[in-house]
């Protein structure tokens, strides 16, 4: 069991270093006196309604602090105070605000104190309103006042840390046996708690909007190993901002009641006014003018006066354009806190899911404590109540008159230290924030015991999670067992005809952490006018450690029963540092290859339009070669991948021509691809030695530190590539020498209810090209089939006709309205289908300008997308035609 300090004595900690004279000494002394003597008390109890239910996620506090909890599902709360006497504050959104009084004696071994509430709903009375207005009804002059005053409250904090308990349950109510009617559901997914998860967090905050977390403890039902997904930061939906961003739940975000634009979207009504804990609160009700917008609909609370949030509880639905969610709530309770200022005390989200078969429903709770504010400056103080609440704030202490010292100027890496040490006075400053690191999982955080639980849990499990904690944890001996995890493979490695077809087959041994896989049946039997009717078979074979190293080792062997030649090939990777993202890897054989090593058409497409449309666009040749590469993390937000590849390469010819359905009109056109800037792409048999670098930035790039890996997230700047491919002469025998380099540079563009923008230039050159071939070309994404594997490349571009080496522009460009135009659309918007816009653009020497303009749609059935685009090449329409794809 860890210890953890008390408020008191942490609030003696921090003043003790500052040194200021005898009379702060002996005040220091005097607190901590009274910290080791004082113990904290356990205040429980049960918050009903009228009629004695219990209320779920009420709030329950302490008057002039931020210290408390919500209820859990039953209505049952607890929470540690210190000796002394308290007023409770009891709040429920939409229920009259209930007040006592308690006192916490100060015994060494506190006895837990008792103390219920029943909570009756509020009155709201139109004839407390005091509002001059001019509109219909008197809630638009209050949201008038409110929307003027969003900016401030947005910004009256300019930092906190506080502490984070969030506890998030996801129930499934149905289980399909199949989804689709295809692909089976694993042995193991029945109804009930799918997962419950409970974490503590220490949550810093500055303005603008920047967060670092770190996770103190992590609890998962059924698995002491995994770390919870409750991350604090992701749970602070703040509706004075004009768009509110759920993530997962709606790509467009949804437009704040409070906007500055909310009166165009929105309709209010005041329900009536109430005096409530010495505040009158207006409840006001939000009702979309279009229910086809991103917005919300349900109650907001104001606090007259000030015109702030008191509470709210609003929902969305289906009719928002939200995915696989039926209906998600969020209620949310704020308090004052010291500074003037009110801070988010507590936030639920409710949710319900459905879809393919499955059904569900769950929450996510989190409630803040322990907060330390600074306000902005431009916040006028309030005066500090007494005696001030150690997690409030601390007393202000002078320091003495000192003669100034020269400083001497830290190194580099005491600066580093400072940047990366947590705060030590209770508030961040701006030096904290400068590291990228937004959530960092401590190394103990998922062994803490239930006695640390049972002390630290602000919120008590209901009936139904303590049974999931008992019998999970109690089986998870059992479950962790070879005779446990065979008996579940036996159910999942069943061999499928189906599964092979459309996803492969693959054998698991999890006790091993092992894992065979073969393709589907797609790859492994292909057609083209080169080997005829090809064998491909590919057996996989992983091997997962306790500590995330992994390896992974791939034979291939091939046969082409028309040219009756038997390949080989064998590809191994080894991941050895999830922390710096290490890894080293090998591929090697005799085998064919696309001149296009990115495969732009795949086997199987390439089969279909061989055998029923008489094109044969895959164009191969021969390698016998060996590739070892190197990747790694060089600092944060660095990445690079050093290769180097030596084989000799030699043309292959048609051999075949057998089709299912011929078609006079058309023949096969040999296996030597047609390009603009050659008269022949044909090659003689040559040895090549190439090495390549290639390096991806991201500047101000953040990350997710785990104990066992780091996992990268964006940043506000885009990704930068450089790729550097060198041929190498007179060594090995051989035969290329050239250099190439490309600079690009992509990124995601967030634009509010527009949509999301996404984009990628790059530029590349070739020089000293004393000898090249063919393959070594820079090549581009064509395709020239109806169907599209990659939206992000060129759709209607021939695969090799202006592949060059010489220099290239190529940009692309797409847009996803996410329904901005559709969801106006009645009936349309049932479907949910999005609207999408795409741009792709070529500049060579042989293509001069090339644009391709293409508009669709996605999330057709969910999956699917289809575009129709055209090509221009020097403003003269090309070509045009259908593209389909997933669009997800």
């Amino acid at each position: 069991m860890t210890s953890n300090p008390s408020p008191m004595l942490s609030l003696f900690k921090r003043l003790f270093p500052l040194k200021s004279g005898k009379r702060a000494f002996l005040l220091c002394g005097w607190l901590c006196l009274l910290t080791l003597c004082a113990q904290a008390g356990i205040l429980k109890g049960k918050v009903t309604d009228e009629k004695g239910a219990g209320l779920a996620f009420a709030t329950v506090y302490l008057q002039g602090s931020t210290v408390g909890s919500t209820t859990n599902e039953q209505g049952n709360y607890q929470f540690s105070v210190e000796p002394g006497q308290h007023t409770v504050v009891f709040q429920y959104v939409g229920y009259k605000t209930q007040t006592k009084t308690i006192d916490v004696p100060d015994e060494e071994k506190p006895t837990p104190l008792v103390l219920n509430a029943q909570l009756l709903p509020d009155v709201y009375n139109l004839n407390e309103v005091r509002v001059s207005l001019s509109g219909k009804n008197p809630a638009y002059g209050i949201m008038e006042q409110v929307i003027a005053r969003r900016d401030y409250h947005l910004k009256e904090v300019q930092a906190y840390t506080a502490q984070v308990y969030v506890k998030g349950l996801q129930r499934l109510i149905n289980v399909p046996k199949r989804v689709l009617g295809i692909m089976k559901v694993p042995a193991g997914l029945k109804p009930g708690i799918l997962y419950l998860s409970e974490s503590v967090s220490e949550l810093n905050f500055m303005q603008p909007g920047k967060y670092r977390e770190r996770m103190i403890s992590s609890k998962v039902s059924g698995n002491s190993r995994a770390f919870s997904f409750n991350q604090a930061s992701e749970f602070n939906v703040n509706f004075y901002q004009n768009l509110v961003k759920a993530k997962g739940v709606n790509e467009r975000g949804f437009v704040s009641p409070l906007a500055n634009n909310a009166m165009f979207f929105y309709k209010y009504e005041l329900m009536g006014s109430s005096q409530n804990n010495g505040h009158l609160i207006h409840r006001i009700k939000v009702i979309p003018k279009r229910k086809s917008d991103p917005v919300v609909t349900g109650y907001l609370y104001i606090v007259d006066g000030s015109w702030r949030l008191q509470s709210l509880n609003l929902y969305v639905t289906k009719d928002q354009q939200i995915e696989f969610v039926d209906t998600l709530r969020i209620t949310q309770q704020f308090t004052p806190a010291a500074g003037n200022v009110w801070v988010l005390q507590s936030q639920k989200f409710t949710f319900d899911v459905e879809g393919y078969g499955f059904k569900g429903n769950g929450y996510f709770t989190a409630v803040y404590s322990k907060y330390r504010v600074k306000p902005a400056s431009f916040v006028k103080q309030a005066p500090v109540p007494t005696p001030v609440a150690p997690e409030i704030a601390a007393p202000a202490v002078s320091p003495p008159i000192v003669a100034a010292q020269p400083k001497a100027k830290p190194t580099r890496k005491e600066r580093r230290a400072q940047r990366d040490a947590p705060p030590t006075n209770g508030v961040p400053d701006a030096e904290y924030f400068k590291k990228k690191e937004v959530l960092l999982i401590e190394q103990e955080a998922n062994t803490r015991d239930s006695a640390y639980w049972a002390e630290m849990r602000p919120v008590p499990l209901t009936e139904e999670e303590v049974v999931d904690y008992h019998t999970k944890d109690s089986l998870q001996v059992i479950k962790e067992s070879k005779p446990y995890k065979d008996s579940l493979d036996r159910k999942n490695n069943k061999f499928s005809v189906t599964g092979l077809l459309l996803s492969g087959y693959s054998y698991r041994n999890t006790f091993e952490r092992t894992r065979f896989s073969i393709e589907p049946i797609t790859r492994i039997w292909q057609y083209n006018t080169v080997e005829g009717l090809v064998a491909n078979l590919r057996v996989g074979y992983t091997k997962q450690f306790e500590d995330r190293r992994s390896f992974y080792i791939a034979p291939t062997l091939r046969y082409g029963f028309s040219n009756e030649k038997a390949q080989a090939k064998l590809q191994g990777t080894y991941t050895y540092d999830l922390l710096k993202r290490r890894a080293v890897g090998f591929e090697g054989g005799r085998f064919v290859s696309q001149f296009n090593a990115a495969e732009p058409i795949t086997p199987f497409v390439n089969t279909v339009y061989t055998l029923l449309f008489k094109e044969n666009y895959e164009k191969l040749y021969q390698r016998n070669y060996l590739r070892l590469w190197h990747n790694r993390e060089l600092v944060n937000g660095l990445a690079a991948t050093f290769m180097v590849d030596y084989a000799q390469r030699e043309m292959l010819f048609n051999t075949t021509d057998f089709v299912l359905r011929d078609r006079d009109s058309r023949v096969f056109t040999p296996n030597e691809p047609q390009n603009a800037e050659v008269a022949s792409t044909a090659f003689p048999r040559h040895q090549a030695l190439t090495a390549a670098l290639s390096l991806s930035y991201r500047p101000g790039a953040e990350y997710i530190s785990h104990p066992d890996r780091k996992i990268n997230l964006g940043s506000k700047w885009p990704t930068f590539n450089l790729n550097y491919r060198k041929g190498i002469a007179n060594v090995l025998g051989s035969d290329v020498n050239y250099d190439f380099v490309s600079l690009g540079v992509s990124d995601e563009l967030q634009l509010g209810l527009v949509g999301t923008s996404d984009y990628s230039v790059s530029v590349g050159t070739f020089w000293r090209k004393k000898q090249l071939y063919f393959m070594d070309f820079r090549h581009f994404s064509g395709n020239r089939t109806i169907l599209s594997g990659d939206f992000s490349g060129f759709q209607l571009l021939d695969y090799y006709r202006y592949s060059t080496q010489k220099t290239y522009i190529e940009a692309h460009y797409s847009h996803h309205f996410n329904g901005f135009i559709l969801n106006k659309i009645p009936l349309i918007r049932k479907l949910k289908w999005q609207e999408v816009g795409s741009l792709n653009y070529l500049h060579t020497d042989a293509a001069g300008h090339y644009l391709e303009v293409g508009v669709g749609l996605e999330h057709l059935f969910k999956v699917f997308r289809v575009d129709f685009v055209t090509g221009f090449q020097e403003r003269q329409k090309v070509s045009s035609g259908i593209r389909i794809g997933y669009g997800f």
